[in-house]
C-alpha cells in the first residue's frame, strides 16, 4: 500500500456518509478528454454560450457539430473504469452520502450509482431536452440523426433540441444544487476525485463541508482551487489511488 492509499484510507476510516465530488479527471481513464487542463478541449475549441444557442443560429449549428463529433469519438463508447467502480462499492457498503459530479458523461450512472445518490450538476450529454416543453429524449438517436442530415434538431412541439447539459452562461438546476448542498451539511467526510474546483457554484459544495469541520481529501494531478482548505491533498493519479484506498477501506 502507497503512503497515498494508506493516507486516504485512515482519513475515510471513521466516515460512514461520504460526500463524493468528481470532475473530468476521473474519467480521462475511459477515453474521454480534459476539457479545461492544459491540452483540454477549450484550448481549440471556442464553446458556444447559452445565450448563443437560443438566439444565433450559426451558433447553434457549431454547437450540435461539436456535441455529435465527441459522441462519434469518445461518447458512445465510453465505459466506467476503476473510479466509479469504486464509488458505486462505497455505496454498496452503506457509506456514501451523495456523488456531485461536473461531469457530463453519464458514467456514474452507466456504473451503477444509484440515481438517489447521484446529482449531475452540470447534467448529462446522454439525453436531449426540449427548451420550450422541457420534454426529454434519449440523445443516442438525435446524434445519429444529425449526423446523417447535418440538421439542428427540433422537438416535435417546434422547440429547440438540445442535450441536457449545462452550458456556460445557463443556470444550474435549483433542485440540483439544493440536494448537493443539503448532503454537504449532513455528511462527515468529503472527498474531491480529478476536479480543478475552480468552477462555481459547482466547487462550493464540497467547500461547505469542508467549512463544517469534517475531512476533506483531495486528489487531482495538479494544484486545485481548494488545496488550503483540504485536511489531506494527494497529488497524483486518483485512478491509481483511490480505488486502491476504497479497497482498503472496505477490507477487500
Amino acid at each position: 500500500m502507497t503512503d497515498a492509499v494508506l493516507a486516504v484510507t485512515e482519513a475515510l476510516a471513521a466516515a460512514r456518509r461520504i460526500v463524493v465530488f468528481t470532475g473530468a479527471g476521473i474519467s480521462t481513464a475511459s477515453g474521454i478528454p480534459d476539457y479545461r487542463g492544459p491540452n483540454g478541449v477549450w484550448t481549440t475549441r471556442r464553446p458556444v454560450f447559452f445565450d448563443e444557442f437560443v438566439t444565433d443560429p450559426d451558433a447553434r449549428l457549431r454547437y450540435w457539430r461539436h456535441k455529435s463529433e465527441d459522441w462519434r469519438t469518445w461518447g458512445r463508447g465510453a465505459e466506467p473504469n476503476a473510479v466509479h467502480e469504486a464509488i458505486v462499492d462505497l455505496e454498496g457498503a452503506g457509506r456514501l452520502e451523495l456523488v456531485v459530479t461536473q461531469n457530463v458523461d453519464g458514467l456514474h450512472r452507466a456504473a451503477g450509482t444509484s440515481s438517489c445518490r447521484l446529482v449531475e450538476i452540470h447534467g448529462t450529454n446522454r439525453s436531449v431536452v426540449c427548451l420550450r416543453c422541457g420534454s426529454e429524449q434519449p440523445a443516442e438517436p438525435i446524434y445519429d440523426a444529425f449526423a446523417e442530415t447535418g440538421t439542428v434538431p427540433m422537438c416535435a412541439c417546434g422547440g429547440f433540441l438540445k442535450p441536457a447539459t449545462v452550458s456556460f452562461g445557463q443556470s444550474l438546476r435549483v433542485e440540483d444544487l439544493a440536494r448537493s448542498f443539503e448532503a454537504a451539511a449532513r455528511c462527515d467526510a468529503v472527498v474531491s476525485l480529478g476536479s480543478t474546483l475552480t468552477v462555481t457554484p459547482a466547487a462550493d459544495v464540497p467547500a461547505a463541508a469542508a467549512r463544517r469541520g469534517v475531512p476533506y481529501v483531495v486528489v487531482n494531478r495538479g494544484a486545485t482551487g481548494h488545496d488550503d482548505l483540504a485536511t489531506l491533498r494527494v497529488d497524483g493519479d486518483v485512478s491509481e489511488v483511490f480505488p486502491s484506498a476504497v479497497r482498503s477501506l472496505l477490507g477487500r
